[in-house]
């Protein structure tokens, strides 16, 4: 079975829309677990606007399940996931002004940074993921690394998917295969919803993990969280 991550961030924005602690951030992932929520995303971004670098540390007692950490890893970021220690830390080439994620590493420009990087998470038995496109020169990139798992960015595969575009799974498909090939775990996220996980989960090889926050918490607005959480695990099986 996929583990279903929870991404928060979008919690964390709604407290943050109104300044107090309405949801409470620690509460909602609290009740994700409880649920039957396999982990908790967070994605801290410099300005704070969503996740603040607080809430990484609040959060480390109460996440019994899967810890992980997302974002881009300036020396600020790297600091905060030493000193928490979560499960894992997924990396991701975001500029400072991104709205959300939009792009995979280059693994072969910036595989030297990337070795550096992920041989001192590795030091400190911090389970690694860097973001990638679902092109297989990147899957290769990476496994140069030395990272122990990728994550697919899968926003093309969610808007080709709603356009009724179902051979926009293949090339995931392939580099999963590649990657499980070359010994690397395979996670995927970004735009991953209840209409379209389980044709993804369900043609792409030994899916470890997906991470779903937008998503999940929109559909809870209709649907009630602990039901959409468990309609992810439903589909996931």
């Amino acid at each position: 079975m996929t583990k279903l991550s929870v991404n928060v961030n979008k919690i964390a924005t709604l407290r943050n829309s109104r300044g107090g602690d309405t949801p409470n951030l620690i509460q909602v992932a609290s009740d994700i677990q409880n649920f039957g929520g396999q982990g908790i995303t967070i994605h801290p971004r410099p300005d704070e606007r969503h996740i603040r670098y607080r809430d990484a540390y609040d959060l480390k007692p109460i996440v019994t399940t899967e810890y992980n950490i997302e974002g881009n890893p300036i020396p600020k970021f790297i600091e905060l996931v030493l000193a928490v220690a979560p499960t894992q830390v997924t990396l991701v080439p975001d500029a400072e002004d991104a709205i959300t994620s939009n792009a995979g590493w280059d693994t072969k420009k910036h595989k030297d940074f990337l070795i550096d990087v992920i041989s001192e998470f590795k030091r400190n038995n911090i389970r690694t993921s860097i973001f990638v496109d679902p092109v297989e020169e990147m899957i290769e990139g990476a496994a140069a690394t030395g990272t122990e798992r990728i994550e697919l960015y899968t926003e093309e595969f969610a808007s080709s998917y709603a356009k009724g575009n179902l051979e926009a799974v293949k090339p995931y498909a392939l580099c999963a295969q590649r990657a499980i090939d070359l010994g690397i775990g395979v996670n995927a996220g970004h735009d991953l919803s209840l209409d379209n996980i389980k044709f993804f989960k369900d043609n792409v090889p030994d899916l470890l993990e997906v991470s779903i926050g937008h998503a999940l918490i929109s559909e809870s607005i209709y649907l009630g969280l602990e039901n959409v959480i468990n309609m992810y695990l439903y589909r996931l099986k």
